[in-house]
């Protein structure tokens, strides 16, 4: 594999090329009018227009990318993570040109694609699954007693469903027809897929997340948690590994069952497993993603292997060159999601330019991002900036040069995520690693911040009065030749 094409676009498209350079790899970037000037069209070897920005018309367009992957003679294309990442249809016409698709085998993405396959899929493997339904709902009475069943409260999902969408806790059963409606039509409308099932829902969980390597040799290992429980709208913004609850036990019984998981789908390449984890360490299988994770570099600081590299050598067909007793865990990792939205506003987008930008650095401190000072964030795409992450000896040691990390991130001309990641590591629950997936609802209450903000502005205006009357009487006018003025005596 001497070249291959990136089918994304900003800060994954630049890390995958990265590692590829320095893998003696060339790389093809693809981009569309809204990127044309983006760091990753640059950094690329070859570069080519793919379409108008919105990403229907550019960044989904398979035939455009495939034919241009032909063009440049690519011998492979790497979907990064969202836009066809996950399409099988993708996968199968990339494998179907003759290149090589750096990601699972079709089989594999169908099958964890819809909910209810992985669900059937992983049945054989005694892996724990959340109590709830095996097929699709349609019939709102007969859910009605399906979830009397379990016992309320339940979670409506979409099967095609991800990143929240078509997803609906119901507490009481007179809410539960007219919450199925709106799941349904959240998940047509966004999956075009309208398929619904019920689980018990689970009231307070932490949302564990296994990290799998499959190479085409039935070798299989997993790469340790990564602990992703504070979200919001469903979706991560701040992101650990290792977690700080998981017992030594626990853990090799989580990776037991992602191998298992990536096992049952004949797997190929780098997948997430996710998980539940209740108040009582009781886990349940959520869902397998078929791709690379926004959050992957939290393991690759803790295990100090390269996801990207591994993905490549097992799309070259290579073997594993470890196994799971060479793998360990060396030190904590958070990662900061730098989001261009306001959190004292319901985390609504903040759409501009960037006006400053200017990002940390020092030992145990890495930014993988995608813009430049000037740029303008386009409404076209997903809001992220960059990923902060922070590494350390320990999960304090992350903690502080987190904190340490979002106070050196100049930002200016729009509003971001990084106020929140500071009160996140600041907050005592999050500190002491007592919290779960309702942290932002539970803790972040931006009318008390301002409030709060509030107060200590009006109190260091007290002490700054204070100290200016209490000084003034000191301070006299003196004329002399020098024109020193003001002086205290």
């Amino acid at each position: 594999m001497k070249k291959i094409l990136i089918a994304n676009r900003g800060e994954i498209a630049l890390r995958v090329m990265k590692t590829a350079h320095r893998m003696g790899i060339r790389t093809v970037a693809i981009f569309s009018d809204a990127d044309r000037n983006s760091p990753h069209v640059r950094y690329a070897d070859e570069a080519f227009h793919v379409g108008p920005s919105p990403s229907s018309e550019s960044y989904l367009v398979m035939d455009k990318i495939i034919q241009i992957a032909k063009q440049t003679k690519s011998d492979g294309i790497h979907p990064g993570y969202g836009f066809l990442s996950e399409n099988s249809a993708f996968a199968k016409a990339v494998e179907k040109a003759g290149i090589k698709f750096i990601g699972p085998r079709t089989h594999a993405i169908e099958v964890m694609g819809s909910k209810l396959a992985a669900k059937d899929a992983v049945k054989s493997y005694n892996i724990p699954m959340v109590p709830g339904t095996d097929s699709a709902i349609t019939d709102p009475h007969e859910a009605k007693k399906i979830a009397a069943e379990i016992g309320y409260p339940i979670l409506i999902k979409a099967s095609a469903g991800g990143g929240g969408k078509g997803m609906r806790v119901v507490e009481k059963a007179k809410d539960l027809e007219s919450q199925m409606e709106r799941a349904v039509s959240e998940a047509v409308s966004s999956f075009g897929d309208g398929s619904v099932f019920i689980e018990k829902y689970v009231a307070s969980p932490r949302h564990i997340e296994i990290q799998v390597l499959a190479d085409s040799h039935g070798n299989v290992v997993h790469l340790f948690e990564r602990e992703c429980s504070v979200q919001r709208r469903h979706q991560k913004v701040v992101e650990e590994a290792p977690s700080s609850v998981l017992t030594p036990e626990l853990r090799n019984a989580m990776g037991q069952s992602a191998v298992d998981v990536a096992k049952a789908c004949d797997y190929e390449g780098a997948g997430t497993v996710e998980f539940l984890l209740d108040e009582n360490f009781n886990y349940y299988f959520l869902e397998m993603n078929t791709r690379l994770q926004v959050e992957h570099p939290v393991t690759e600081m803790i295990t100090g292997i390269d996801l990207v590299e591994e993905q490549i050598n097992i799309a070259r067909g290579e073997k594993l060159k470890f196994k799971q007793e060479d793998l360990s865990i060396e030190g904590h990792a958070l990662e900061l999601r730098v989001y261009a939205e306001d959190p004292m506003d319901n985390f609504l987008p903040s759409i501009g330019t960037l006006e400053t930008y200017r990002s940390p650095k020092g030992a145990g401190i890495r930014v993988d991002d995608g813009f430049e000072e000037g740029m303008e964030i386009p409404i076209f795409y997903d809001p992220m900036i960059s990923k902060l992450i922070t590494y350390g000896a320990n999960r304090n040691e992350a903690i502080s040069k987190m904190i340490s990390a979002i106070r050196a991130y100049k930002i200016e001309g729009i509003k971001t995520t990084l106020d929140f990641g500071l009160f996140t590591c600041q907050n005592e629950h999050f500190v002491s690693g007592n919290f779960d997936t309702h942290f932002v609802k539970k803790f972040f209450k931006p009318d008390q911040i301002r409030e709060d903000n509030l107060k200590l502005e009006q109190k260091a205006a007290k002490i700054a009065l204070s100290i200016y009357l209490k000084n003034k009487k000191k301070l006299v006018k003196i004329h002399d030749e020098a024109g020193n003025w003001n002086q205290r005596k």
